[in-house]
């Protein structure tokens, strides 16, 4: 916030825009005087807050980022403590910051600042009855949660998180806080914060879960403390599990944290992940938050844990059916799998809940079956719930999506000892054909309806033959043709309506997804599709995306008897666009001849543009498939005596590619084009597939480089590089480059081959620098991929480091090493530089510091207390050291050298080497 909008400390808070509503009394715009030299503007009209809000509420982003979005948030807090604003008007605001918290206070510094703001505004609330108390918790709770600012160094969750605690076990009711009136409301509103607060950071309640037990059993606000009471001991349960830690007394009431003082961050800080109050499915809970079973309560705690578990689902009756629904699926999560916790406690409630007529509670009982089984539920129970849901998906005054909601159930029932692997879609093993008489499929249902009919009948038909009712007139197979045929003839009929045909192709699809193993269903399938083009070719778009969806099963014999269906038919009736569009999706390799002799036939029929576009389609297919013979002739018949200039082009290109590419690189020029096709010419498109083969290409870095250990040695120093590969790449070259002229330019590296997995010897760069420097090398890789592309990409720099341009000098004359170094130590002045600084040593000492970083430029050495080093830096500068008499966790070092600037670089490196080993 700019500090022109900030007020005055001790001061009123400036007056701000007022929000107007009818009965409201305008206010006019007008400018008055709010200090020595500066203006400040009044209350905005009625009309101005009306096209401001109106336009906020159009488009939040766009308004928010325009000139007037950066003070929207800071007048509408400075409007809640305006006197002349009522208190509807001031909680219509308050719900504008609960829909839009992210747009209002987008960071979490903006996030802190509201929040903190709202508490003030409850504080200075009188206490007589007023309509914001209720939402000014809502609006700070909200502001920390959406702008993520909750946590133990923001001082309004230090402020809210008592607050919210007092409030919901009554404690701070009475004390400024409103009447006796407000107070199952105030402390309902709390609870609710408080779960949502949970909800964001799990672990955050979980010292608190004793006390919220003592309040579950005093007189309050009975539904809002369970469900914040069960969310809270099912995150504390999954953190405590994570960790490998007890309950820890958690469950044993404690005292209440005291207002300001410290809140216990610690379960919070704990849970390293966003853990969601349900699961979607319970398969998906268990793979998301496995490893309960490692929780090991003592029998005081698992004592004090069944009796939590006990006295929530004790209360359940007074909740309603959505929060009943939801508590069970917290408990359930919570106990799933922990040991020393039987799933018996719930079956009290079950005996209540088998018969419920509630769509809510009934998910809520399947939901327990999937997680405890056998262990919660007899086979009595099974059975029961199998046949009240067959009973109840048959009931004629059910409405759809009820109806839907019984099939899925059905569909997707837990079964307590289900056969084949985990996972296989099957049906309930009592769910057998005389049962499901009532919820075979009919042309009759409604389409979503009749799909998930058509799923189940499936699920039927996938059991073995044998299992089948022998002997009996009715069979699930043969009532399956039955209804599939009845779909392919209304979708057969001509101007029908496109959602007849849609729920053929549908149900179809279906059919192939449950029984793809089963070649007596898949054949009549087959059969009957190709039959259904034969009757209606305007389908040919329904075919391409079924083709496309299938698999191997009824793809490939389906691309054949449709392939039949059209080489078949002569090439010159309405349908020609729709054979041709089929035959671009189904033409390979084999019957080429056929295939040709329809394209022959076509072209004389082929007059516009369009089908000539498809004509050369389905040659584009039989290149990619590799068919040459007799296709080159039909190239140089097409390219001659098509009438449209493009599709002349394009059949000659076709003729080209043919004549000139083997198979590999043909399938790559003809591939997908990698950019997108400009104006309305095919042959831009086919040109930029063809060129994307021939031209260097950008693509994401395959590879990753590194500089591996220094190589003191030779004329110029030099890098060693290591580089490892994701995939395959051959002819790689490596180019590098170095911003300004420290470095002469660098030659490239050139590598035949790189395989991932396979070691490559390091690659040795050649460095010739200008100066003794440091830099930074912009890295540039040029490869061949295994598909015929050439690629370039640009890497991440390579620093050059001072210590990397270290060379030894030549050896000095045997006996007199010593007076060499002098006679290099008195030729530094006086043109060069000298200086002395400290080298702190650090826990390895002197002589393993030389060992590490030294050695090879060391001239001198009485190990462990003196070393004189002599380095030479190109392109023909020097440096030259004294390391003598280690003092403590340092040693003194005199430094010459004959090029003053490199005294800043030595000087940093020698810092620097106690913290680089």
């Amino acid at each position: 916030m700019s500090s022109r909008h900030a007020p005055r400390a001790g001061g009123p808070a400036p007056r701000e825009p007022v929000v107007a509503r009818s009965g409201v009394a305008p206010e006019t715009s007008r400018f008055h005087l709010g200090g020595p030299g500066c203006w400040t503007m009044g209350p905005l009209s009625r009309e101005t807050w009306a096209q401001r809000l109106g336009a906020f509420r159009a488009s939040p982003s766009a308004f928010m980022a325009g000139p007037e979005g950066e003070d929207l948030g800071r007048d509408l807090l400075n409007e809640l403590r305006s006197e002349k604003l009522s208190e509807q008007t001031k909680v219509s605001l308050l719900a504008l910051s609960l829909e839009y918290p992210a747009q209002l206070w987008p960071d979490a510094a903006a996030a802190e600042a509201a929040a903190t703001s709202l508490l003030d505004t409850l504080v200075l609330l009188p206490p007589r009855p007023s309509a914001l108390r209720r939402p000014l918790l809502l609006a700070a709770t909200t502001a920390l949660a959406a702008g993520d600012a909750l946590g133990p160094t923001s001082g309004a969750s230090r402020r809210l998180l008592p607050l919210l605690l007092g409030l919901a076990s009554g404690r701070d009711l009475g004390r400024g806080f409103g009447p006796a009136s407000e107070q199952r409301p105030l402390q309902a509103t709390a609870c609710e914060c408080l779960r949502e607060l949970e909800s964001c950071k799990p672990g955050l309640l979980g010292g608190c879960l004793g006390l919220l037990r003592s309040l579950l059993g005093q007189e309050g606000p009975v539904q809002p403390l369970s469900l914040l009471l069960a969310l809270a001991l099912r995150n504390t349960l999954v953190i405590q599990a994570r960790a490998r830690a007890g309950l820890q007394g958690l469950l044993v009431a404690g005292d209440m944290p005291a207002a300001g003082g410290p809140w216990n961050w610690t379960l919070a800080e704990e849970a390293d992940a966003h853990l969601q109050p349900q699961a979607p499915s319970w398969p998906a809970a268990e793979e998301e938050e496995c490893g309960l079973a490692v929780l090991e309560p003592s029998p005081e705690e698992a004592r004090e844990l069944r009796a939590a578990v006990a006295q929530l689902l004790d209360t359940s009756y007074l909740l309603t059916p959505v929060a009943q629904a939801q508590l069970l699926w917290l408990l359930g999560w919570a106990l799933r799998g922990l040991r020393g916790q039987p799933p018996v406690l719930f079956k009290p409630q079950l005996v209540r809940l088998l018969g419920t007529a509630q769509l809510t509670l009934l998910h809520a009982v399947l939901a327990l079956k999937a997680a405890f089984g056998e262990a919660l539920f007899t086979a009595q129970d099974e059975a029961l719930l199998l046949r009240r849901l067959t009973l109840a998906a048959q009931h004629p005054a059910l409405p759809l999506p009820a109806h839907l909601f019984y099939l899925h159930c059905l569909l997707n029932f837990p079964e307590n000892c289900p056969l084949g692997p985990t996972g296989e879609e099957t049906a309930p093993l009592l769910l057998g054909p005389r049962l499901c008489r009532g919820l075979l499929p009919s042309l009759l249902h409604d389409p979503s309806a009749l799909l998930a009919h058509l799923h189940l009948l499936c699920l039927l038909c996938a059991e073995d033959e044998e299992k089948e009712e022998k002997g009996q007139d009715w069979c699930p197979r043969h009532y399956l043709g039955e209804l599939l045929a009845g779909l392919r003839q209304r979708a057969a009929l001509h101007g029908g309506p496109r959602a007849l045909a849609t729920l053929c192709f549908q149900a179809s699809y279906l059919v192939v997804h449950c029984l793809a193993t089963q070649p007596t269903v898949l054949t009549p399938l087959t059969h009957g599709l190709a039959r259904l083009y034969r009757a209606r070719p305007a389908l040919a778009p329904h075919f391409v995306d079924l083709l496309d969806r299938v698999g191997p099963e009824l793809g490939e014999p389906l691309r054949t008897a449709l392939r039949q269906e059209v080489v078949s038919r002569p090439g010159r009736d309405e349908a020609l666009r729709w054979h041709l569009q089929i035959l671009s999706k189904v033409a390979d390799g084999k019957a080429p001849s056929a295939t040709l002799g329809f394209l022959r036939a076509a072209a004389a029929h082929c007059t516009d543009w369009g089908l000539q576009q498809a004509l050369l389609q389905v040659c584009r297919a039989l290149l990619r498939a590799g068919v040459g013979e007799g296709l080159a002739d039909l190239l140089q018949a097409l390219a001659r005596q098509l009438e449209d200039p493009d599709g002349r082009d394009r059949a000659r290109l076709y003729y080209i590619l043919l004549a000139h590419l083997a198979g590999p690189k043909l399938g790559v020029a003809l591939g997908p084009s990698l950019a997108a096709p400009a104006l309305t010419s095919s042959l831009v498109a086919e040109n930029q597939g063809f060129a994307a083969v021939l031209m260097v290409q950008e693509a994401p870095a395959p590879m990753r480089l590194s500089v591996g250990p220094r190589r003191a040695a030779g004329p110029v120093p030099v890098l060693q590089l290591q580089v490892e590969v994701l995939e395959p790449l051959y002819s790689v070259e490596l180019r590098f480059r170095v911003e300004g002229q420290l470095y002469a330019p660098l030659g490239a590296v050139h590598v035949p081959c790189l395989l991932p997995g396979r070691p490559c010897r390091p690659l040795h760069l050649p460095l010739q620098p200008r100066r003794p420097a440091p830099a930074q090398l912009a890295v540039r890789a040029l490869f061949a991929t295994p598909a015929g592309l050439t690629c370039h990409a640009h890497l991440p720099p390579l620093p050059v480091n001072f210590a990397d341009l270290f060379l030894p000098f030549p050896r000095a004359p045997d006996g007199d090493k010593q007076g060499f170094f002098e006679e290099l130590w008195d030729s530094c002045l006086p043109e060069g530089a000298e200086s002395r600084l400290w080298c702190p040593l650090g826990p390895q000492g002197l002589e393993a510091l030389v060992a590490r970083h030294l050695d090879p430029f060391v001239v001198v050495a009485q190990p462990p207390t003196s070393y004189h080093v002599a380095i030479r830096l190109p392109p023909a500068s020097r440096l030259l050291l004294r390391l003598e008499a280690a003092q403590g966790d340092g040693v003194p070092v005199a430094l010459r050298t004959d090029d003053w600037a490199v005294l800043p670089l030595a000087g940093d490196y020698l810092r620097g080497l106690s913290a680089a080993v």
